[in-house]
């Protein structure tokens, strides 16, 4: 297959290079962040916190009458009225009647993070007010992504007479109207990007169909679950259930909330923000059994926060989906016995380390693949019989490496189809291109979100969806003008990177999508020191001009030209540009950079 074209060059003028890091080491140019300086001078003032804390905010779009909303977000001031988005109350309504009647409930959830906490949340509100539910989560590899008609008929076999979807089943119009002749009630609780029209079932709740108003898009199908549970449980107790029981404590939880909400990379602004740091408190308490021997087994001995659960604990509940039982994440999150949970938790453990091998074997074979077709606007990498597991973090690889959204394809010898997953770059909606190429006939299946998306495909439509993705992103990037970027939110010294500045930062997380994690430049450094540590990470530390020195750690960089820059400076300074952590090791703790680019100094 030949690329059907190169990345299109850029109309709209490159932003100046911050450091005069046009090309860095990661093929990126460096950008200072866009800021209000006497807006970032006046948070400084007020809050009394250092220069660079101020900036960040002003960068962020935080104001001075949300400056202490920001610091302590709390659900009592952003968690909107369930009410607000559309088909709630008709849904809240139906589910309550049917936990009141003793009806059975189904939950159909995804396999990945989202859906296995979402899956899990709903389970343990419908048991804690004493409903009958319970929970079923497609195989990968033999059902694929989204309800389908055989399980939705079984479960109604089952004696489920209302099915809860969780994280799918805005575009599954075939099975939810198989299910409706069934004669079953269907509940969709999703945010994937919805069409005009939508499946028949009893509600569609998901903050993004097009005539929802609430404003609440930016949330994760775990966070729409959590507002469902609110409105269920807001029900119920306007009908009187809880007048003979005991009300259950939604905050409760909160923590399963907070790791979806992370895992599925949404923004982490507004309710979101308020959701996961509420969460990561319960989370600290360990009250659930999943979630406690899961960060027993993953060695999680510090207060939790949400790096430990985008990459610690959220890929090892992932695990199960990707290359094991699909349903092993949910069972760990929904039972309350300690046992199982420990035996849970080292099963999905030991998925992991078999899903890193695999996901190293694809990655290489997919590199492989691109040196024959290197990537034009979008990178489509295509194999035979990859696993489909790992397809998706395989294509976030191939993001960040070439800078540009990338699709990864396994297609199947015997059927002659292909499953395909995709990571985009801020200002392209990948989501809206996969849903756009499936109208044109291009895919058999397909839908996402700006940031990500899933599709199926025939053989022969490969060439056509390449050719389309090509000339869709190529187009887009042309029209913003966007590059290769590295935002950055100042520069510090090697001497001033110490832990007061690092816990003075902290306090602005938790950080992810929405909510960067800050981060800086230093300028000239030099490398002290530099060696290689696991598999392919470097260790290296770093003294400034002023004298000043700082230890640095950047991951996966062997063999590529930062990593190879950072081995072979050969005392030559460098601008490096990194985020500050603090680095707890035999009871002490010290400053830290997590390199991400360097370049060196002309």
């Amino acid at each position: 297959m030949t690329s059907p074209g190169a990345l299109k060059a850029d109309t709209a003028p490159a932003p100046d290079a911050f450091l005069g890091v046009a090309e860095s080491a990661e093929g990126k140019r460096w950008i200072l962040r866009d800021t209000d300086e006497r807006l970032a001078l006046t948070l400084t003032q007020r809050l009394e916190v250092p220069e660079a804390v101020g900036r960040v905010m002003a960068a962020r779009g935080v104001g001075l009458d949300g400056a202490e909303a920001f610091l302590a977000p709390t659900l009592r001031d952003l968690l909107p009225d369930p009410s607000r988005l559309t088909d709630m109350d008709t849904a809240a309504e139906r589910i309550a009647v049917a936990i009141m009647q003793g009806e059975g409930i189904a939950v159909f959830g995804d396999y990945d993070v989202d859906g296995a906490t979402s899956s899990a949340l709903i389970r343990r509100f419908v048991e804690a007010v004493e409903g009958r539910c319970r929970v079923y989560i497609p195989d990968r590899l033999r059902e694929g992504y989204g309800p389908n008609a055989p399980a939705l008929l079984e479960l109604g076999r089952e004696g489920a007479s209302v099915i809860i979807t969780v994280d799918c089943g805005t575009v599954a119009f075939e099975p939810l109207g198989v299910a409706r002749d069934a004669g079953l009630d269907v509940v969709v609780v999703d945010h994937h990007v919805a069409e005009s029209h939508l499946p028949p079932a009893a509600a569609v709740v998901n903050p993004n169909r097009l005539d929802d108003q609430s404003g609440q898009g930016q949330m994760a199908a775990v966070g729409v679950a959590f507002l469902l549970v609110v409105a269920v449980n807001r029900a119920l107790r306007e009908a009187g259930w809880f007048k003979s029981r005991p009300e259950p404590d939604l905050t409760q939880w909160l923590d399963l909330v907070a790791l979806g909400t992370v895992c599925d990379v949404v923004p982490l602004t507004g309710v979101n923000r308020a959701l996961v740091t509420q969460g990561l408190k319960v989370l600290g308490r360990r009250r659930n059994p999943g979630l406690r021997a899961l960060a027993d087994v993953a060695g999680v001995a510090e207060a939790p926060g949400a790096y430990h659960l985008g990459f610690v604990l959220g890929p090892r509940v992932n695990a199960g989906g990707r290359v094991g039982a699909a349903d092993l994440g949910t069972r760990l999150l929904s039972t309350a016995d300690a046992g199982e949970a420990e035996d849970l938790a080292r099963r999905l453990d030991g998925f992991n380390r078999e899903r890193q091998e695999i996901e190293k074997r694809v990655l290489d074979a997919a590199l492989d693949s691109l040196l024959d077709d290197p990537p034009g606007a979008a990178v489509v990498a295509v194999g035979e019989a990859w696993h489909p597991g790992v397809i998706g973090i395989v294509a976030s690889r191939l993001k960040e490496r070439y800078n540009r959204p990338a699709c990864v394809i396994s297609m199947d010898p015997d059927t002659g189809l292909g499953t395909g997953s995709g990571r985009s770059v801020s200002g392209v909606d990948l989501g809206a291109c996969v849903i756009a190429a499936r109208q044109r006939g291009l895919l058999e299946r397909g839908g996402g979100h700006p940031m990500a998306a899933g599709f199926t495909l025939a053989a022969g439509q490969l060439d056509g969806f390449w050719a389309f993705m090509d000339e869709r992103v190529g187009a887009r990037v042309s029209e913003a003008g966007i590059v290769p970027s590295l935002y950055l939110d100042g520069q510090v010294t090697t001497g001033g990177a110490g832990m007061d500045l690092i816990q003075s930062l902290e306090r602005l997380g938790p950080f992810g999508s929405g909510n960067p994690e800050p981060r800086f430049a230093i300028k000239a450094a030099r490398v002290t020191f530099a060696d290689v540590v696991g598999a392919d990470h470097v260790r290296c530390g770093f003294e400034g001009p002023e004298g000043g020195r700082l230890a640095g750690i950047c991951f996966r960089s062997v063999g590529r030209p930062l990593g190879e820059l950072l081995l072979k400076s050969d005392g030559r300074p460098l601008h490096l540009a990194g985020r500050l952590r603090a680095n707890s090791w035999q009871g002490r703790v010290t400053p830290q950079m997590f390199v991400d680019d360097a370049s060196p100094v002309w």
